[in-house]
């Protein structure tokens, strides 16, 4: 009885301990890896458990690049996983450019997939070309109109420049910018809208894929649209504008006027108040000169006389009659 829970405990042992061995080493994917032909030893996927790698993700890549015919280690697989990469668009995008026969090397698709892009896309994209769409674009001729421009932009990627390469927001911002030189230097908006494709062999003539990711194919117009004439309302403000400098200029002269003739008035009156001042000392001086004996009483009739005579000339003057006012000296 005792040696019969023995052998019942020993087996159930040895069952724990084959499981977790079968757990611990993929005794399932090894054998597949064999009968793909792939030699992929017992012990290094033992060892990829040790370094904290799932086996799976690194043999059934590499069962997938043997079957398309590309030369690719374990170590190299191994290696990027552990990097962070994307095994599986890695090697999809190799057997993708080895189809379409574009040089790509394992190195090189790894450092593109590592730079954050994807590279099964980019070899997609040199297989088939990628259309960009711009959006409206506002430029002016010479002649003042102002023209929206739609343009679509197909591209290819260059595998090449894909790590460190600008992206699709620079093509469209220098294909914009293409656009808007282009228009601006023509002299009338008619000869844009007669042949469109001048401003996109114009803008293609640039080079503006230069620095890029991508090779640009072709520049299309897709439409032109005719906006506001820019030139009459920049001429418009421009007149406004020299109006109110005008109106500010004419009412700091009038202002200026108006200050000069309160000054004027100001001045008038002090003269005045002068004036009646020293006509008020006229009698004082008269009546002292009398006291004084300076001035005798015959003199200051005469005095009299010849003021009346004065204002007599002074009333003439005025009326415009020639008639003889009848005297009023007094007689001595």
């Amino acid at each position: 009885m005792g040696t019969l829970i023995f052998m019942v405990v020993l087996i159930t042992v040895g069952l724990i301990v084959v499981s977790i061995l079968l757990t611990f080493i993929p005794v399932g994917l090894w054998i597949s890896a064999l009968a793909a032909g792939v030699n992929v030893g017992i012990f290094t996927l033992v060892g990829m458990r040790l370094r904290r790698v799932t086996p799976a993700k690194i043999v059934n890549p590499l069962i997938k690049a043997h079957k398309a015919g590309l030369n690719i280690t374990t170590a190299q697989l191994e290696a990027h996983y552990l990097a962070g990469g994307n095994i599986d668009k890695v090697v999809n995008a190799l057997i993708a450019a080895e189809r379409a026969a574009i040089p790509l090397l394992f190195e090189r698709a790894a450092a593109i997939d590592l730079a954050g892009r994807d590279v099964l896309q980019a070899v997609q994209m040199s297989v088939n070309p990628k259309v960009i769409e711009t959006p409206i674009v506002s430029a002016v001729a010479q002649n003042g109109i102002e023209l929206r421009v739609k343009a679509r932009v197909t591209v290819r990627a260059n595998i090449d420049r894909l790590v460190g390469g600008a992206g699709e927001e620079t093509i469209i911002a220098r294909v914009g910018e293409g656009i808007v030189t282009s228009i601006g230097s023509s002299n009338s908006h008619k000869a844009v809208l007669e042949n469109p494709d001048m401003v996109s062999r114009t803008v293609l003539a640039k080079g503006l894929d230069a620095g890029t990711a991508f090779e640009i194919l072709s520049i299309d117009i897709a439409d032109v649209d005719v906006g506001k004439n820019i030139g009459a309302q920049l001429q418009t403000d421009q007149a406004e504008a020299d109006k109110r400098i005008a109106q500010a200029k004419a009412e700091e002269r009038r202002a200026m006027a108006v200050a000069r003739e309160q000054e004027m008035k100001a001045a008038v009156q002090e003269m005045r108040a002068k004036v009646v001042e020293a006509e008020a000392e006229v009698p004082r001086a008269i009546a002292t000169a009398l006291r004084e004996g300076k001035l005798g009483v015959m003199d200051y009739f005469n005095m009299q006389n010849i003021l009346a005579d004065t204002q007599m000339r002074e009333n003439i003057a005025r009326t415009g009659k020639s008639e003889v006012l009848p005297e009023t000296t007094p007689k001595k």
